[in-house]
């Protein structure tokens, strides 16, 4: 796939040769637990989607208690509660990090959550695991980015609407939530689809706000878009509880998956699990896993996820596995660094591999995204996803966006000696955009 091939060469053209991690001796003797922070909506437009990944984070940090814990010692969760309420993000991270003391934070889902907290986690020198696909143009030294970024996601959803077995897309209607992932995604998307050929009036824009319900206009209007005569599709980026009645009103208009699909990018098997999907059935999703993917580590995980929540109608969905990749990375970094200090765990966690649920192994890479699965998938009857389409290998997350001028030249290399997260290859030097 480009994205991660590019990304590749990019890094050879900086001429960064990898630095060996850093060990640290054992840690002093602290507390009797190491406490580990959990950030996510539990009320709120966000709940529907972010309660789940507090649950499953309390489930692996129970099963990381029965192996032993680590180091020693006991893990003990802190739950917070920030509410949908992108401010008080940053006001529970600096309480989880100051007054919690929690060694890392695994939390957040949408982008603007995210970019709430980072300066947190850059001032206080924390770790934050962010588990959901996102738009890319960020590398943080304190953020790892286990959910998918758009090369991983995005860029392959429209490759498969545009090959014959996606349905030879030619029209492209992208509707979001009207926020920064969205937006810088839809950016990206319009600058692939015009480098692919496609007029700019073949592609059709929009956004409405966080819990936006009524849907009628907005449907009408991609209905009309689609009556022009060339195949068309939607590309969601629709977040959160919005997408219950949106796709409602895709029903109530008669909008099939065979006349306009709807590719998602923020529906998963639990947001499916609030709807009737009858009148959904062959719309599709991108992620990088399903909970109907047939691995053994599949079916353990979702076993003692059962078990553990002690419901067996609960479904797994990706952003889960994003966090039980996230977190048994971390469990394994610290090991490695005999310490749970940030600093020698950031480190530390470069090159860490990690089963994931979808067969082999992911890998923490020198940009703090991990390489992954992309998976096509098609809603059936019962709320589960049949993948229609799958990368032959994992691909590596590219954090700048090689479709938009300012982005194409920089990388991200987290290792000494470069430590920066957007090197320009074209001048030489750290800082060409964005964050380091």
């Amino acid at each position: 796939m480009r994205g991660n091939f590019s990304t590749i060469t990019k890094m050879l053209s900086a001429g960064v040769i990898a630095a060996g991690l850093s060990m640290s001796a054992p840690a002093k003797a602290a507390d009797d637990t190491i406490k580990v922070g959990i950030l996510h909506s539990l009320s709120g437009t966000m709940a529907i989607s972010e309660t789940t990944l507090k649950d499953v984070m309390l489930m692996l940090i129970e099963e990381q208690n029965a192996k032993g814990g680590l180091l020693g010692k006991k893990l003990e969760a802190v739950v917070v509660d920030p509410a949908s309420n992108w401010p008080l993000f940053a006001e529970k991270a600096r309480e989880l990090i100051s007054k919690d003391k929690v060694a890392a934070v695994f939390g957040c889902w949408t982008s603007v959550s995210r970019k709430s907290v980072l300066p947190v986690f850059s001032e206080l020198d924390n770790i934050l695991f962010y588990p959901v696909q996102y738009e890319g143009e960020e590398s943080e030294r304190n953020v790892f980015y286990t959910g998918a970024a758009p090369n991983q996601q995005a860029i392959p959803a429209v490759d498969y609407l545009m090959s014959a077995d996606g349905g030879s897309v030619k029209r492209w209607v992208l509707e979001g939530t009207d926020y920064v992932y969205p937006r810088t995604t839809n950016k990206i998307l319009e600058a692939y689809l015009k480098a692919k050929g496609v007029p700019a009036e073949d592609i059709m824009v929009n956004y409405t706000p966080f819990g936006f319900s009524d849907w009628q206009t907005e449907v009408s209007a991609i209905k009309k878009f689609g009556s022009a005569g060339k195949k068309t599709a939607v590309v969601s980026t629709v977040n959160g509880d919005a997408n219950v009645p949106f796709y409602k009103e895709l029903g109530n208009q008669g909008i099939k998956a065979e006349d306009i699909p709807v590719m998602a990018f923020s529906v998963g098997e639990e947001e499916l699990a609030g709807l009737d999907t009858a009148p959904l059935v062959g719309h599709l999703a991108a992620w990088n896993y399903f909970e109907s993917v047939d691995t053994p580590e599949n079916k353990k995980f979702i076993d003692d996820w059962h078990k553990f929540i002690k419901n067996d109608k609960r479904t797994t969905n990706d952003p889960m596995e994003a966090h039980y990749i996230g977190f048994n990375m971390w469990v394994k970094a610290v090991e490695k660094a005999g310490t749970t200090d940030p600093d020698k765990v950031i480190d530390a966690m470069v090159g860490v591999s990690v089963p994931n649920l979808t067969g082999g192994y992911s890998t923490m890479m020198p940009n703090h995204h991990i390489t992954k699965p992309v998976l096509i998938g098609e809603i059936q009857a019962d709320g589960q996803f049949e993948t229609v389409s799958q990368t032959p290998g994992l691909v590596m997350g590219d954090e700048w966006s090689d479709y938009l001028p300012d982005s194409k030249d920089l990388i991200s290399d987290w290792r000494a000696p470069l430590s920066c997260g957007n090197f320009n290859v074209a001048t030489g030097k750290c800082g060409g955009k964005g964050t380091n």
